[in-house]
């Protein structure tokens, strides 16, 4: 599953972008945004995986949003109808750039960029002061970013590292699932989903340790898990 952010000053051309995206299979839209700032402050709260972005909005534009948006934040697609900006878009480290009336198997084709392939029991290769530590997917229970330590927490302990979450999450297989901006966990390892008032929820792992859920997380979690 993709998680989308839109953002588009125009109401009709980000409703059609809602609608495309909706009819794609493994995509889910999480916020749809109708200002720049509004998508910024989405993005900081809520995991995702891509931000489809006009350029030419009032106040920041999608070009300062990608810029914005620090290093393990999402893939960005600019969805416009200003060719201009290509190069100045690609310069700000975009995955894409699709031109207005954007159809929904081109649209498809970019959040193909954005889809990791992961084999299922690769080793990861995790970096620290003593080299190369060799770990399989089915060792790691979660991970939490700590400040600017990404702490993978295995079966033989944990590990830090300086991988932001988006480098880790690429390497492992999709049973491992991003619950929050600075938390992912695997599935395996959830044995508790309790849901909180502001409709996240908490996850308790197997070896006790409770992991934060956001909202749009824990909706998208509940789903998979049933």
């Amino acid at each position: 599953m993709i998680r989308v952010i839109l953002a588009d000053d125009e109401a009709m051309a980000l409703r059609r972008l809602e609608r495309l995206c909706a009819a794609l299979p493994g995509v889910e839209v999480v916020a749809a945004c109708s200002g720049s700032e509004a998508a910024l402050a989405a993005m900081r709260e809520e995991p995702c995986d891509a931000a489809l972005l006009d350029i030419d909005m009032p106040g920041l534009s999608g070009l300062d949003i990608a810029a914005l948006r620090g290093p393990d934040g999402p893939a960005v697609i600019f969805v416009t109808a200003h060719p201009e900006h290509a190069l100045a878009a690609f310069g700000v480290g975009a995955t894409d750039y699709l031109l207005k009336p954007v159809d929904g198997g081109r649209l498809d084709r970019a959040l193909s960029r954005v889809r990791p392939a992961r084999g299922a029991g690769d080793p990861v290769a995790v970096p620290g002061a003593r080299g190369m530590r060799l770990v399989r997917p089915e060792e790691i229970s979660h991970a939490i970013l700590e400040g600017e330590s990404l702490e993978i927490h295995t079966a033989q302990g944990p590990l830090i590292c300086a991988w932001t979450l988006g480098e880790l999450e690429r390497r492992l297989p999709d049973r491992f699932v991003r619950v929050s901006r600075r938390a992912l966990v695997s599935l395996d390892a959830i044995a508790l989903l309790s849901p909180e008032e502001d409709g996240g929820a908490v996850a308790t792992l197997r070896g006790g340790e409770r992991v934060e859920v956001s909202r749009a997380a824990a909706r998208a979690l509940r789903r998979r898990l049933g």
